[in-house]
């Protein structure tokens, strides 16, 4: 590697990439106790170049609602979608987030010859499709997925927090702290939780603790 060069692979490089427009897709919220899970996809504009596009986990908030915005603006198109606290409790965390993820590719203004999804697991999709363990912090695309499901994820839960203080949604982003079990033990359940998670279903009447 040339000094001064990032080892950052581009899609470009990748040898499987077929002609045609690429999309990554990434999800927020897969761990919380609360809320829908979030997936986005993105396709980005080679002509116009976004700066500093990471796993959105290792940027400051500020950095990520700058870059939400920059994506936005410049990328070639982009959706954002959601599978809902019903769905998860319904069929699992991890189908409710291929759902999610499916939901987010459908949502493309334009469609993608190839799809670049982050982790192990692919969602069913009718054109071509690869999953990439750790792709936030490989692929640009994949980056700004992330980014965008992060940020909206996130506005989610200052407006819940709005509704209901009590459970602190604002700071902990409905992950299972310790002020967000003090408050599931105070208060029980809100219609937000996710009753499939074992610390909710405690709080929930009637369950053994």
């Amino acid at each position: 590697m040339r000094s001064g060069k990032s080892s950052r692979p581009e899609p470009a490089s990748l040898p499987w990439h077929p002609s045609g427009l690429v999309a990554g897709v990434d999800e927020a919220g897969r761990g919380p106790l609360a809320g829908p899970v979030m997936a986005a996809a993105v396709m980005l504009d080679e002509r116009q170049p976004i700066m500093g596009l990471a796993d959105s986990k290792k940027l400051t908030p500020a950095r990520r609602a700058s870059l939400f915005d920059e994506i936005r603006a410049k990328a070639l198109c982009y959706s954002i979608a959601q599978a809902s606290v019903q769905e998860i409790d319904a069929l699992n965390i991890l189908q409710a987030t291929l759902l999610a993820m499916r939901r987010a590719v459908q949502g493309l203004r334009l469609r993608p010859a190839l799809v670049l999804v982050d982790g192990n697991r692919l969602p069913r999709l009718d054109m071509p499709a690869h999953a990439i363990v750790k792709g936030d912090a490989l692929l640009p695309a994949i980056s700004a997925a992330s980014i965008l499901a992060k940020v909206q994820r996130d506005h989610w839960c200052v407006q819940v927090h709005a509704e209901f203080p009590q459970y602190g949604f604002a700071g902990h982003k409905g992950y299972g702290t310790a002020m967000h079990l003090a408050a599931l033990r105070a208060h029980g359940a809100c219609i937000h939780h996710r009753h499939s998670f074992a610390p909710v279903a405690r709080s929930l009447p009637g369950a053994c603790r």
